[in-house]
């Protein structure tokens, strides 16, 4: 399979949410399973010189092991990807969503943790250093709620705790984007997007839709 042609306004327009949905997870299968399109790099650069149209903003960590273009198969032009330590959103973070949904025309959103987060591992063990310890903050409701659900040592020896920290993380992200911004809440609920959350598992190298 050889990708060489570029998201065009057209294409984003006929576009649904479910189905930008399915083509990412259907990259990520074949990012699994070592079947990755070939991509015309050079036929992209020069398609999409003059406008981008790509179909959905992912909020991923910082984390080297999750490169996203990769891990979904998609090229140059396809999906805008906004990334922090912990996969947080924050008012410039909303600002760049805002923009992709309300301005460029995206019908996703997909926050995206992954497995053994360095970011939330640190905020289960309430790390603090400098800067990190406020970027941190920004998980800890997500580690007061897993304290609520697991048992065990309430650190990052305790990979149940981790886990789903992790996961509860991706879903107090997703309800504070709603809640602080009223654009992409509007257009979640007239259909227009979705908002997703999913985890990364570097196990495997498949993405897990959570639900």
């Amino acid at each position: 399979m050889i990708k060489n042609k570029a998201i065009t306004k057209e294409l984003q327009e006929n576009m649904t949410p479910q189905g930008v949905l399915a083509d990412l997870m259907e990259g990520n299968n074949r990012f699994a399973n070592g079947d990755m399109q070939t991509i015309d790099h050079n036929a992209l650069v020069q398609q999409t010189t003059s406008g981008q149209f790509p179909k959905a903003v992912i909020l991923s960590c910082i984390d080297s092991r999750v490169p996203v273009e990769v891990v979904f198969d998609q090229a140059i032009g396809d999906v805008f990807v906004a990334r922090v330590a912990g996969n947080f959103e924050n008012t410039d973070i909303l600002g760049s969503m805002e923009y992709s949904c309300k301005v460029a025309g995206s019908r996703l959103i997909l926050v995206m943790g992954h497995e053994s987060c360095g970011a939330v591992k640190a905020a289960c063990d309430e790390v603090e250093l400098g800067n990190i310890t406020a970027m941190l903050d920004n998980i800890m409701p997500a580690v007061r709620k897993a304290s609520e659900e697991v048992e065990g040592e309430m650190n990052s020896a305790n990979r149940a705790f981790v886990d789903r920290t992790i996961e509860n993380n991706v879903h107090l992200t997703i309800d504070r984007i709603r809640k602080k911004s009223p654009i992409l809440k509007e257009m979640e609920d007239n259909g227009e997007i979705a908002m997703i959350g999913a985890v990364y598992k570097l196990s495997s190298g498949r993405v897990q839709v959570l639900t």
